[in-house]
């Protein structure tokens, strides 16, 4: 019987192809969804990772950089540098704000950086130079090529003009962008000459950052300091709580579609073969025999639409952000796996179903028609 269903399916593969891609579609569109979730949940917190800190320390009751403002007298970053256990640091200024970019506000987090925590800076360069002098900007590549702005360009910060002299890799994303900017023009602007916001602290080998953290709270007055996985997590939640959510939403949206033409291609598919499913009653075959006829083939149409959109996905998906680069994607293979255990369930109801209504059909009913 088994044989026989295959054997059926098989002999009409237009139809086949057909199905299977309309099930792949489906997939795709959840897949695509969960990864420009997953890319843009990664790439808010791109810089934070990039600096791979062991310990980051702020203005006392801040504890995240999205959204957040923070000040800290400079001093503080050297007296943090002497504490034992500490290695390095590295302190930044930082606004975020909307930056003029080819007559268009773009929403960055822009960071002061200044040649003595050069580590500060960028971490992947596209051309140009890397840190910022006074009156120089260093902007997003993206950014550069939807807007037509190069090397040797002006932009605005706030009211003030900077001369674009490099373009960075991995620094964009469609909630935000990193620009980086001289410390002393974001400082003079912020009237924060002789401030930071955010000190980023290098543990000497063998030392815990939890118990860092705990000390340089101890020994420096009005701060908060917390480990680099914490400090990102915080920052990564409060990102998707403001912006992500909608993403979540519509990838939700997207995983009810797919269960819906699930549901439907499986059950449509059984109910074409009704006639020859009850034929085949008829000439003896049991009501075990009419399920799991009709389970094989509902489930090889969806297995064939997951492999399509698997196919589709890590090469389709995986070229779509050199043609639109302001989409950040992250494919990942667990996605199929959450899409077949959500969708594979509910193909094999639907063509139960489907099949039920075969086996209550009386044999004999076949032959007089």
């Amino acid at each position: 019987m088994i044989f026989w269903s295959l054997k059926t399916l098989f002999s009409e593969p237009m139809r086949l192809l057909v199905s299977a891609l309309a099930v792949a579609v489906s997939f795709i569109l959840v897949i695509f969804f969960s990864a420009v979730f997953e890319g843009e949940s990664e790439q808010m917190v791109v810089y934070q990772k990039q600096m791979e800190a062991d310990v980051w320390v702020m203005q006392k009751g801040v504890s995240n950089m999205h959204m957040s403002s923070s000040m800290l007298w400079d001093w503080k970053a050297e007296r943090i540098a002497q504490i034992p256990g500490v290695e390095a640091v590295a302190a930044i200024l930082y606004f975020n704000g909307a930056v003029r970019i080819g007559g268009r506000d773009w929403f960055s987090y822009v960071i002061g950086v200044s040649p003595e925590y050069s580590r500060a800076g960028p971490w992947a360069m596209a051309q140009g130079k890397t840190l910022p002098g006074p009156g120089e900007a260093v902007i997003p590549e993206v950014i550069s090529k939807l807007t037509g702005v190069r090397i040797g360009d002006r932009i605005t910060l706030i009211d003030r003009p900077l001369r674009v002299t490099g373009l960075t890799r991995e620094t964009f994303s469609m909630a935000s962008a990193v620009v980086f900017v001289s410390r002393d023009d974001l400082g003079d602007l912020l009237k924060a000459s002789d401030q930071f916001s955010y000190i980023m602290v290098y543990a000497k080998p063998g030392i815990d950052g939890q118990m860092l953290a705990g000390r340089i709270k101890e020994e420096i007055d009005k701060v908060n300091a917390l480990t680099s996985e914490t400090f990102i997590n915080s920052d990564q939640q409060l990102g998707i709580q403001m912006g992500a959510e909608i993403v979540r939403m519509m990838t939700m949206i997207g995983a009810i579609l797919a269960t819906l033409i699930v549901a439907f291609t499986a059950y449509s598919l059984i109910t074409r073969k009704r006639q020859e499913l009850a034929v085949a009653k008829a000439l003896g075959f049991g009501n075990g025999q009419i399920y799991l006829a009709a389970l094989c083939q509902s489930l090889l149409i969806t297995v064939l639409g997951l492999l399509f959109a698997l196919l589709i996905s890590f090469t389709l998906l995986a070229w779509l952000p050199s043609v639109v680069p302001q989409i950040n994607l992250s494919v990942r293979l667990y996605q199929f796996l959450a899409i077949s255990v959500l969708c594979l369930p509910v193909a094999v109801l639907a063509s139960l179903g489907a099949a039920r209504t075969v086996v209550r059909v009386d044999p004999m009913a076949v032959f007089r028609s």
